[in-house]
């Protein structure tokens, strides 16, 4: 009977370490150009993204990087629910400057992370030349 008082900070350290084991990151990617924008845009505009989604938290942490704007980035979102090809509503907006490279994060709901776990989230950048956007990027799992 003595020995059972110490076996239960073992059980329990099993237990929270099974427990943080199932938590896991999704790792997403995008390679933003004007051709990929609806419809499409001429410019010298590129870009990449990564994500990636804490599925125990539901936080998505992003980095946009971009260069060869007509101008100076406005704006940038990341959209959904849309296919390649199709647009959609402003999901979640990207906060503060737009300067490159655009850092952040945000906790989505169950509906926004089976989007974009299907593909059908996307980010866009803006310019006042583009108001419509100038750059855009499915978001992708990262192989």
């Amino acid at each position: 009977m003595r020995q059972a008082p110490s076996l239960v900070p073992i059980v329990v350290g099993l237990f929270l370490a099974w427990g943080g084991a199932q938590a896991a990151e999704i790792n997403f990617k995008a390679d933003l150009s004007g051709a990929s924008e609806v419809p499409p845009v001429d410019t010298a505009g590129k870009g990449t993204a990564t994500a990636g989604l804490d599925t125990t938290t539901k936080t998505l942490t992003w980095t946009v990087t971009y260069s060869g704007l007509s101008g100076p980035a406005t704006a940038g979102h990341i959209h959904g629910p849309a296919a390649a090809g199709t647009n959609a509503g402003v999901l979640v907006p990207f906060s503060g400057s737009p300067a490159s490279p655009i850092k952040g994060s945000a906790t989505l709901t169950d509906a926004q992370i089976s989007d974009l776990e299907a593909g059908r989230t996307y980010i866009n950048l803006h310019t006042a030349n583009n108001k419509g956007g100038e750059i855009r990027g499915q978001l992708v799992r990262a192989q």
